[in-house]
């Protein structure tokens, strides 16, 4: 099922596109939750500090294959909005192979230099291991998480949003079922978790793969289409790598703030990441309307329609303002009853509660900046600019660096929550000009031309 993105009225088009990706964004965040969940109730608070404490590396991994798929992706969502069905193919078998090189790359590095990463961030010594074990499966396995990431950018840049929401769904539900039988029966702890992870993400990539091959013909590429094409290679590196290191960069932003955390303790850690866990999930439509301005943008360049590119982008921005609004009074409202979830009646709440408050509160202050960020920053991507989206990630890395290290002197938590809003706020600005550069750009060289 394709869906032209180029006619029709733009905010009708958005919203019935990105409706399914909230629910899918959701869904794939709820396999961190389901994750965190059952090792906090099933296994311990130390082990959900442990899980929380990998959050940021996995953040960097697997926004890293997120941002180098999407990249890939671009160049499909353009020549479909082109119309060349030829093109559509080779970049799908050329996006596959890189993809497979990048998946070599990025589990040799992360497998090889995770226990020195985990050190150099401060993690608590009674975690520390459980840590290890957590994300080095997760790093083995990342295979799955690439694959999933691809053939889900396919679909969404010829329009598709919904099958890759039922895959996932589907998917959810059995990480849940897997990580209760491999904690609760096997009795494997936080290694059951990741691998529950893993297997249920390979099913997803196995089910977008199969579909693709069977009721998706304008995406399967042919024998003849199976080798690399320097052209399309070059195209797809000069989006796919820009996207990832801005992935990358922000996550190690997020790293440094994880530092300044786990200096305030395995209880602050847990409460940290229960709250984040909550705030993750009702902030999915954020990025769900970035991967929709993605595909929109990919296809009306494709098209030749700047104005209506425009138009999308406003349209996009007036939704979020009230998405912000309404996910703020959401997250204050569900984090006391949330965050009983990932404890047992064993914690005394009123020691975890005030540490998750003073994130939640500090932050909700400035989920319309956050907002913001996905729109412009993936209207670029999908206009072929990579460069500009990245700085903006670097803009993120010097604020949270900055915050980090000062709370870190300080010994202050609050401003290590801060860390944060500043970064938001510092890409939201950023961004913003940015995208007001490019669009000039775009119109003078279309005027030229």
């Amino acid at each position: 099922m394709e869906k032209d993105m180029t006619n029709g009225r733009p905010l009708p088009v958005i919203l019935k596109f990105v409706l399914p990706l909230i629910i899918g964004n959701i869904f794939q965040q709820l396999y961190n939750m389901a994750d965190t969940i059952i090792v906090g109730r099933f296994v311990g608070s130390d082990a959900l500090a442990a899980v929380g404490s990998t959050g940021t590396i996995m953040f960097l991994i697997g926004g890293f294959s997120q941002g180098i798929t999407a990249g890939f992706s671009v160049l499909t969502a353009q020549r479909f909005g082109a119309r060349d069905e030829d093109g559509v193919k080779i970049s799908v078998a050329n996006g596959i192979l890189l993809s497979l090189i990048f998946t070599a790359v990025i589990s040799t590095f992360s497998i090889l230099g995770m226990h020195s990463l985990l050190k150099l961030m401060n993690t608590p010594e009674n975690i520390f291991q459980d840590a290890y074990t957590y994300i080095m499966i997760i790093s083995a396995g990342i295979i799955a998480t690439i694959f999933y990431n691809l053939f889900s950018s396919y679909l969404r840049a010829v329009g598709n949003s919904k099958i890759p929401l039922i895959f996932l769904v589907f998917s959810a539900v059995l990480n849940v079922i897997l990580d209760l039988v491999f904690i609760i029966n096997f009795k494997m702890g936080v290694a059951g978790a990741a691998c529950a992870t893993i297997l249920s993400q390979g099913v997803s990539a196995v089910l977008c793969l199969v579909y693709i091959y069977t009721k998706m013909p304008t995406l399967a590429p042919a024998r003849q289409h199976w080798r690399l094409h320097g052209k399309e290679s070059r195209h797809q590196l000069s989006m796919g790598i820009p996207m990832a290191l801005q992935f990358a960069i922000t996550a190690s932003g997020t790293m440094i703030m994880q530092s300044a955390i786990n200096l305030f303790g395995s209880t602050a850690v847990a409460s940290f990441t229960a709250a984040s866990k909550v705030q993750n999930l009702v902030t999915q439509g954020m990025m769900a309307m970035g991967q929709t301005m993605a595909a929109y943008s990919g296809q009306n360049f494709g098209k030749g329609d700047i104005g209506r590119i425009r138009q999308g982008v406003k349209a996009a921005l007036s939704s979020c303002v009230v998405y912000s609004i309404g996910a703020a009074v959401l997250v204050c409202v569900l984090l006391k009853p949330a965050l009983g979830l990932f404890f047992t009646g064993d914690v005394d709440m009123n020691t975890v509660l005030p540490w998750a408050k003073t994130y939640i509160y500090l932050s909700v202050i400035f989920y319309i900046p956050l907002s913001t960020i996905f729109v412009f920053r993936n209207t670029m991507q999908g206009c072929g600019y990579g460069f500009l989206p990245m700085m903006g990630g670097v803009a993120e890395l010097i604020a949270r660096m900055v915050v980090a290290l000062i709370s870190m002197a300080l010994t202050s938590y609050p401003l290590a929550c801060f860390c944060d809003p500043a970064a938001w706020v510092a890409a939201a600005v950023f961004t913003g000009v940015s995208y007001i550069f490019v669009m000039k750009d775009i119109r003078k060289k279309y005027e030229t031309a």
